[in-house]
């Protein structure tokens, strides 16, 4: 979450409110200002307080135009209901919301058939607040097995390091730095702008504690290659005896491979992958926020990591970082898995996709562009202007684009390819080809006038930030 000063340092210090929400309560005085920093001293009609609220928040963007999240901006009106329905309900009260501790349950054993688990019946997993907690789990589980490990030969615990390539999610350097682990980065170059097996291996030694496998880059949406880093693991174990398991970071591809990519080998079907991660509420189309995490088997999850809660009267074992938080999004998961089945998720993730390859094609058809990805991975794509371009850059579409409501990111790559600047579209459920159209119809009228520029106005600091 981001930090915040208490003190305000800019904007307004009150709220004006319109006489005709006020009149029904003299006490509220002839100011009608109401301090946005501090309590009031009394309370104000909750109608007077939903107003202001919602008249703010119509400043923010529309999310159904926001191309820039993978989070579910669109759910079906049943399953929005169930969730208000389940608002209240606390997850960690297993006691108090046994049935949707058993359809957390279901959830977990459903995804373990899903990544092809070789005994589902012994895998292991629980939900989280989203991936990026479900990473932490799934670091510390590899973590606590290296020391393990190590302690059991007699060697030192001392500096584990952990390799992945420099397009991880940033929650993977908060891992790193919150529980004392070296990131080894592989870099990207020129051409390869995720981890390859022959890097994978390359910075592995004794203190590794595993590998990251990214199976949808949110640089570009592409896949890293996960049985090749495997198989180059495999290589170095009968080389050197390292024994380094991968743990596949499936944040969004986890749910769309299975359905549209069901002869890549990335899951559990390859021996060295120990555990899964994803977000439910990315193309899991569940509302933010819910993540999953499951393990090959319960000997992959060290037993002190597991903490035993009261549940009917007998315990029930947790694995989180998170205490309370809600249990509306795993109801919202289950209805998602309820209703539409292998088919129906099979056909959302391949309308996603249908429509993210015939736009990046389009965009590529336009003469300022080129494309760094396609979109026929994950249902997102990446595009950078020509070299002979000179008149605008992507930070000057991601502007201009934005005066129309929307939202696309324009960002720099890391170091070693800090030459590579883009446009991401991220295509999800509910992003439709009428949609597409129009996006394409604002695309096409201001690259003219982007074109007239006598050089870009925005550079890589002054544009759009990459965060997701």
């Amino acid at each position: 979450m981001p930090l915040h000063r208490a003190t305000p340092t800019r904007g307004r210090v009150n709220h004006r409110a319109n006489p005709i929400h006020t009149l029904a309560d003299p006490s509220l005085g002839a100011s009608l200002e109401l301090p946005t920093h501090r309590l009031l001293d009394k309370p104000i009609p909750a109608e007077v307080a939903y107003r202001l609220v919602h008249d703010e928040l119509m400043l923010d963007g529309n999310a159904r135009l926001n191309l820039a999240t993978f989070v579910t901006t669109w759910m079906e009106e049943p399953a929005a209901r169930l969730m208000a329905e389940c608002a209240e309900k606390n997850m960690i009260d297993k006691d108090e919301y046994p049935q949707t501790a058993e359809l957390e349950r279901r959830c977990v054993s459903i995804l373990a058939h899903l990544w092809n688990a070789p005994h589902p019946d012994r895998a292991v997993g629980c939900s989280t607040t989203g991936s990026s907690e479900a990473c932490m789990l799934g670091g510390l589980a590899m973590k606590k097995r290296w020391a393990n490990a190590r302690r059991a030969t007699g060697k030192s615990e001392i500096a584990p390091n952990l390799v992945m390539g420099a397009n991880v999610q940033v929650c993977w350097e908060k891992f790193c730095r919150y529980f004392d682990v070296e990131p080894r980065m592989v870099p990207m170059e020129a051409g390869r702008y995720h981890l390859r097996g022959e890097q994978a291996a390359a910075h592995c030694d004794e203190g590794t504690i595993g590998v990251i496998a990214v199976l949808g880059s949110t640089f570009d949406g592409s896949y890293e290659p996960v049985a090749e880093i495997a198989s180059a693991l495999d290589e170095l174990e009968a080389r050197s005896g390292l024994d380094i398991s991968i743990h596949v970071d499936g944040a969004s591809g986890a749910m769309i491979a299975p359905f549209l990519d069901g002869d890549l080998l990335w899951d559990f079907r390859l021996p060295r992958v120990s555990s899964i991660n994803t977000s439910g509420h990315k193309y899991g189309l569940v509302y933010p926020g819910v993540g999953w995490v499951v393990w090959r088997d319960a000997e992959r999850l060290p037993e002190e990591l597991i903490f035993d809660v009261d549940y009917l009267g007998g315990n029930m074992p947790t694995f989180a970082l998170n205490f309370s938080r809600p249990g509306a999004q795993v109801a919202a998961q289950y209805y998602n898995f309820l209703r539409l089945g292998f088919e129906g998720f099979r056909s959302v993730h391949q309308a996603a996709r249908d429509v993210a390859t015939e736009l990046a094609t389009r965009i590529e058809a336009l003469e300022p562009f080129e494309l760094i990805t396609r979109g026929d991975q994950l249902p997102v794509f990446a595009a950078t202007t020509r070299p002979d371009v000179k008149a605008f850059n992507v930070f000057d579409v991601s502007r201009r684009l934005r005066e129309r409501g929307w939202l696309v990111p324009a960002y720099r790559f890391p170091e070693h390819c800090t030459n590579l600047s883009v446009l991401r579209v991220v295509v999800r459920n509910g992003f439709s080809h009428d949609m597409a159209e129009l996006f394409m119809e604002d695309l096409a009228r201001v690259v003219p006038e982007l074109a007239r520029q006598s050089g870009p106005l925005q550079t890589a600091d002054q544009g759009s930030g990459f965060h997701h």
